[in-house]
């Protein structure tokens, strides 16, 4: 789960996958999510690829969990998921620009934070060692974010 405005992981998890494990997931996420904010809250979205277009997702985000669904529509030989109420808004547009933001967590995870191939066994580890990783980017993220070179300057009192 990134956060949109500067890239920041906001939560993670690992899964055992059987086809359903990333919108189950992802559903888990979002509600804690949403518990998190404080009322009243603002709209919350979400934004995903056309993996996510399933009407079982679709309808857990705008009734159960109380989300609006930006996910990419997925219409090659089917009719979408994705009501045409919320695919036409200024906000669709923008989290579909936006939600490419995962990749780069995902790219950074498997070059520089070692989870390209993870060399441990059971789920609770590869878990640690996910949001051990997903941690060290959120670092190195706001070490850019604030501006911080790295440079220290040593002065005499």
């Amino acid at each position: 789960l990134i956060e949109n405005r500067n890239g920041l992981v906001v939560n993670g998890m690992a899964t055992v996958v059987d086809g359903y494990c990333e919108r189950e997931a992802a559903k888990a996420m979002m509600n804690d999510a949403v518990q998190a904010h404080d009322y009243p809250r603002p709209e919350i979205t979400v934004g995903a690829d056309k993996g996510y277009d399933a009407q079982e997702f679709i309808n857990a985000c705008i009734q159960d969990i109380g989300v609006v669904p930006h996910v990419a529509q997925n219409t090659s030989n089917r009719t979408s998921s994705v009501p045409d109420e919320i695919a036409n808004t200024d906000g669709y547009a923008i989290s579909m620009n936006k939600r490419k933001i995962v990749e780069q967590v995902f790219g950074w995870s498997k070059m520089v934070g070692a989870l390209r191939q993870v060399m441990l066994r059971g789920l609770a580890r590869v878990d640690l060692k996910v949001m051990l990783t997903f941690t060290a980017f959120n670092l190195t993220k706001m070490r850019r974010l604030l501006g911080w070179t790295g440079k220290v300057r040593l002065t005499k009192a």
